[in-house]
């Protein structure tokens, strides 16, 4: 054999190992700042991450090496801008070290990693970020119609350009006084709605970008955008304020172009665009819309249009660009489309739609028919006990599309800037026989990767887990709404808090509260009180209240937890300290009791209290809890980011808080002077109580439940923690008891009564099928749904035993007849995953822990008594008690 064929042979033979070896450990899944190829990144650091992948057990990064270009093209060559290699198990959110960065350049980036076994793998995919724009880059003006703006109908706008080249890369900057969707050549930019989102506006605006390079093209091109009220000037609250951030909708769009001859174009909005009315005629969120396809102008958002000439010019707005950044949490998006089920006719003769699902977004109609002709589609969550459409607890909101048909072949409608909490529609003037094809609900959320996954051998608690899910979508859209379809849909701080570990768990929220929590920030008093809703409407000067507050102290804190987010306590540390101060500024000797607070907001209460069971809980005792937590949390946070001063004095704070809480509100043989199952909970879980008096506390917790019959009593302050006290303290078997309880007020009576989301209500719909007072009666509230986190993290038992889950705890609780169950959580590291059963008298568990963790790993046996403990490295692994 001739010495150069030797040679190839064993190149290819070296080649073909490295890739064996390469295969044994890969990356995947890079983000940056919590989001996969960000376009408008706004800090001046920016933080990578990404995940292992090896099938190799006991995988923990050894080496990161990262290369940073400013083309695809990412090697050592002149376009290198940094590389860095360093020797640690970092991998989650790396800060970015190089040269100061441009903005509005798109970096792209790749990593590879080589692990504890010598295995190095190979260079992961390129992946890019972009910066976002400073206010002195943009080139654009803000567009309006001519005079005061006062029309209802959408304004359109257009202009049409010509560019001589091609195009090689195009990035589209698009913000709105309102809500905007903007088109190129016809085709919708993006796929997000109700942009630019809803944020303090009085404080910072979002902008949008987009990579548009496949719109545009050489030769003629038409932009235009179509405008809405959406939260900025349209009517909110049950007061229906107009005009609350001001009363002129505005158009701000630049789209940045790079031809390939190397040259490059700025296209903005000025005096040269054009501006009519459509087919749009009314848009508001709670009302919904009017479009009347007759008024639609064919072709404007097309080249070649000739119509425009009648069009008025615009007008120019001085309204600057100090207060805009780019987008850092998620947009809302289409996602699942539901047909109806079934069409029925009620006994009062309407004609209505079943999607089987209460859901937040739209409906989609198909349809032909005459010029002229009206459909009427009317949104509700319930039918009443009769079977008969029922909307009274929408209270002033319409909940209405209107759509007349222009008179063509078929028309596929959907409304454009207005949302709906339905399961059921119901339809007037429908010109043919409807049938359920003809209707497609589309659900719309902020676009929030799945995470957790949690199912059990019980069929109520797997419908549970569902209304949860579901709670969550139809909420969280774009800013965490306390319910989606009455004349409310506000940032309720106090259900935010509640619920936001389970959030967690379900849905990748990293991005979603970043995004919000500068509204918390933004909106926050002077005197460190924090507003009931943000982005704040209410505006009242009564802010402050314990428990809605302290969304300032307890999201910051808890996102540290889910995700490793050192940086959020670092922005909202000044917030965190501020709430704290405002409860100080305002207690005596150490005590929060003044101001107003709405408590254990919905708990127990009987229609017929004669004998005083109705659980009410003392304001500011509940106050002071929360007042010594966020303490708590504060310190924690100082700790954190090395704040030695701090922590001393927040610590010596805490001591004195609970002092006088046991003072003022604690019997001397221990008892609380509220004997409520909020009361116990909240002393426990914010361990207000002296070691001594804590179990026989825990003990009168459980007796008020027996007392109950094993029912709970709680509100939205109590319920979050109501289980976890209960376990933690050694009564698992109470806290399942409660969770298995069907009859109300219970987690399961609602799933037992029909229901798909969680009610604002215990007993929204009672027994006898009646409804609970209809002015403050949501089908679709999630606070409730807390008990998701003590799901996932006592029955699957997933849960971080150090931040962003870099260790982690698999400790599941048996109980409740259960007999098998399975949870799941995509972290930042990878997949956790706990699935057990009892079978012949055996506990069995199998789990996977993600490269670059470890884990504790606690079995119990079949009576669920007594564990084995396994330190455990990742893998996958099976064990049995």
């Amino acid at each position: 054999m001739k010495p150069k064929i030797i040679q190839t042979i064993v190149f290819l033979l070296a080649v073909v190992n490295l890739q064996a070896v390469a295969q044994k450990l890969s990356v995947t899944a890079l983000q940056v700042e919590h989001q996969v190829n960000p376009l408008s990144v706004v800090p001046d650091v920016p933080r990578m991450s990404w995940k292992l992948v090896s099938k190799t057990k006991d995988t923990r990064q050894k080496r990161y090496e990262i290369r940073i270009s400013t083309t695809d093209k990412v090697t050592s060559g002149k376009n290198l801008l940094w590389k860095q290699n360093k020797d640690t198990e970092q991998s989650v959110l790396v800060n970015y070290e190089g040269p100061a960065l441009k903005p509005g350049q798109r970096y792209y980036w790749q990593v590879r990693v080589k692990d504890n076994h010598g295995n190095q793998s190979n260079w992961s995919e390129v992946q890019y970020w972009q910066t976002g724009l400073k206010a002195a880059n943009w080139k654009a003006k803000w567009i309006a119609v001519r005079g005061a703006d006062t029309a209802q109908a959408s304004p359109l706008f257009r202009k049409q350009v010509d560019l001589g080249k091609t195009v090689k890369a195009a990035t589209a900057y698009i913000t709105a006084k309102g809500l905007y969707e903007a088109y190129i050549n016809g085709k919708k930019i993006g796929d997000a709605y109700f942009t630019p989102g809803w944020t303090s506006y009085k404080d910072h605006l979002q902008y949008q970008a987009y990579d548009v390079t496949s719109l545009l093209k050489k030769g003629d091109n038409a932009l235009s955008a179509m405008l809405a009220d959406g939260w900025y000037r349209g009517g909110l609250t049950w007061d229906q304020k107009k005009n609350y951030y001001g009363d002129t909708r505005a158009l701000l769009m630049q789209i940045n172009v790079q031809y390939t001859d190397g040259s490059s174009e700025t296209i903005v909005t000025d005096e040269s665009w054009k501006t009519s009315y459509g087919a749009l005629l009314k848009s508001s969120h709670y009302n919904g819309e009017v479009y009347d396809a007759r008024k639609e102008k064919a072709g404007w958002m097309t080249p070649g249009y000739n119509e425009d000439n009648s069009w008025a010019s615009v007008a120019i707005k001085d309204y600057g660009y100090a207060d805009l950044t780019g987008m850092s949490g998620p947009v809302v998006k289409e996602h699942e489309r539901i047909p109806a089920v079934k069409i029925i006719k009620t006994p009062q003769g309407d004609l209505v739609a079943d999607f089987g699902q209460n859901l937040v977004g739209w409906v989609e109609v198909k349809t032909h028919g005459p010029a002229g002709k009206q459909i009427k589609l009317t949104h509700a969550e319930v039918l009443d006990k009769a079977g008969n459409f029922y909307t009274d607890n929408l209270r002033s909101a319409k909940q209405q599309t209107v759509y007349v048909l222009k008179g063509s072949t078929e028309n596929v409608y959907s409304p454009h800037f207005s949302f709906q909490g339905f399961r059921y529609v119901k339809i007037e003037g429908y010109p043919q026989e409807l049938k359920p094809a003809d209707l497609t609900a589309v659900a719309l959320y902020s676009a929030m990767p799945v995470t957790g996954t949690f199912k059990t051998s019980n069929p109520l608690l797997n419908q549970l887990q569902h209304n949860i899910v579901w709670g969550q979508k139809g909420n969280f859209v774009d800013v965490p709404t306390d319910c989606p379809q009455r004349d409310e849909r506000l940032g309720w701080t106090g259900d935010a808090q509640a619920f936001y570990n389970t959030s967690a768990y379900n849905m990748d929220v990293s991005g979603f509260f970043t995004k919000w929590l500068k509204d918390v920030k933004a909106d926050q008093h002077k005197d460190g009180s924090v507003p009931f809703v943000v982005p704040d409407v209410l505006n009242q000067s009564d802010a402050g209240s314990a428990g809605w507050a302290d969304v300032a102290t307890i999201i910051p804190w808890g996102m540290y937890m889910s995700y490793g987010d050192k940086r959020i306590l670092e922005d909202q540390y000044a917030s965190m300290k501020g709430w704290v101060d405002y409860m100080t500024s305002r207690s005596r000797n150490n005590l929060w009791n003044t101001g107003f607070h709405f408590g254990d907001w919905l708990f127990y209460r009987p229609d017929d209290d004669n004998d005083g069971r109705a659980a009410v809980t003392d304001k500011y005792m509940i106050a002071q809890c929360f007042y010594a937590n966020s303490t708590q949390l504060l310190a924690n946070a100082a700790q954190v980011l090395g704040k030695t001063a701090d922590f001393n004095k927040y610590n010596a704070l805490l001591n004195d808080i609970k002092k006088a809480y046991v003072n003022e509100y604690v019997t001397a043989g221990g008892r609380l002077i509220s004997s409520t199952q909020t009361a116990y909970v909240l002393a426990l879980q914010f361990d207000m109580l002296p070691e001594s008096q804590r179990a026989q506390a825990a003990d009168r917790l459980v007796a008020n439940v027996r007392d109950y019959g094993n029912h709970l009593t709680t509100g939205f302050l109590g319920t979050p923690y109501l289980c976890h006290v209960l376990s933690r303290f050694g009564h698992a078997d109470v806290a399942y008891d409660l969770l298995m309880q069907e009859s109300y007020p219970s987690w399961l009576y609602p799933v037992k009564m029909g229901a798909t989301t969680i009610w604002e209500r215990w007993d929204g719909i009672k027994p006898d099928g009646s409804f609970q007072t209809p002015n403050m009666n949501s089908y679709n509230h999630y606070a409730y749904g807390a008990i998701g986190d003590w799901m996932y993290k006592n029955i699957a038992g997933i849960q971080p035993a150090a931040p962003g889950y870099k260790k982690i705890t698999i400790k599941p609780i048996i109980g409740g007849k259960l007999t098998s169950a399975e949870g799941t959580l995509d972290s930042d590291y990878g997949l956790i995953s706990s699935r057990w059963k009892i079978e012949n008298g055996k506990f069995n568990i199998t789990v996977v822990i993600p490269p670059n963790t470890t884990a504790d790993v606690y079995v119990p046996d079949a009576s669920g008594k007594s564990y084995k403990q396994h330190t455990v490295a990742s893998g996958e692994y099976s064990f049995q008690n």
